[in-house]
């Protein structure tokens, strides 16, 4: 389940519908956490997120060494779990997208993208953890920042100033008249909005998830007296379901993350008509 027992007023105070007390909705101080060392009012100190930020990291990292620190022609379970994921990306979307010519040198970094934002997601409906990480804005943010400056520099790398201007300008002499407001509109959506986007999508379905599931964690306790105890029990399979759905979105909010990063590259790289 996706409640923070620390975060929950429902569970801090044990209020329960016809107790007098009125339903702790979440909110955004469901998002905000104490820092565990440091001083929130200064500009140095490490919360839960980044704890999470941390071992998510190291989670990964591990993992695959774990899984090619001695890999076999016969893989072990481990190997062909790691293989699979690898060769998922690989081939589904960055040879799908770039092309495997341009796109081999890319797949590091999607692969590692892909698994990075996977994790941050899976703490949501890990317990103790019991948080996304990509729901603070910042994470997703700064991932969207790296793809956006790798955009932009293989842009100005592959095409020069000119054709850079021309490829986020949309600049196509055949649209007449309507070109400049046309050219105009392009480039604040390519250099402005496009990393803004980039980073709101994941952030956003993160944000909502987290929020419904702590709806119904919530309700589940808050009607848990009286004859609320059967709409209790209606709240609490809505947590089960939105769980098993949250494990969907999770995955395919990273693989969305990584294929818009690869239609980025692969804008980057074609020739300008």
């Amino acid at each position: 389940m996706s409640a923070d027992p620390t975060q929950v007023l429902a569970f801090e105070t044990d209020c329960h519908i016809f107790d007098g007390c009125g339903f702790p909705a979440p909110g955004l101080h469901s998002f905000l956490f104490e820092p565990l060392w440091g001083d929130a009012d200064s500009s140095v100190y490490f919360n839960k997120t980044m704890l999470l930020a941390l071992l998510g990291s190291l989670v990964v990292i591990g993992f695959f060494w774990a899984a090619f620190r001695k890999p076999k022609v016969v893989p072990g379970k481990l190997q062909m779990v790691a293989e699979a994921g690898y060769d998922f990306i690989r081939r589904g979307v960055v040879y799908e997208t770039i092309g495997k010519k341009e796109g081999e040198k890319y797949v590091p970094l999607v692969v590692s993208l892909f698994f990075f934002v996977w994790m941050m997601n899976l703490w949501s409906i890990i317990p103790v953890a019991q948080f996304p990480v990509t729901g603070i804005i910042s994470y997703p943010l700064v991932l969207a920042l790296i793809v956006y400056v790798l955009w932009v520099s293989l842009t100005f790398k592959r095409h020069g100033f000119v054709g850079f201007f021309k490829n986020v300008t949309g600049y196509d002499k055949s649209l007449g008249a309507v070109l400049p407001l046309a050219m105009t509109i392009e480039f604040f959506s390519n250099l402005f909005v496009r990393p803004f986007t980039h980073a709101v999508r994941l952030f956003a379905n993160m944000f909502a998830g987290h929020t419904l599931l702590l709806l119904f964690t919530i309700a589940s306790w808050y009607l848990l007296n009286g004859i609320g105890i059967a709409y209790a029990g209606v709240s609490f399979i809505m947590t089960i379901v939105m769980t098993a759905f949250e494990l969907f979105i999770q995955a395919l909010q990273a693989y969305v993350f990584v294929l818009l990063t690869c239609t980025y590259i692969q804008g980057a790289l074609a020739e300008h008509h």
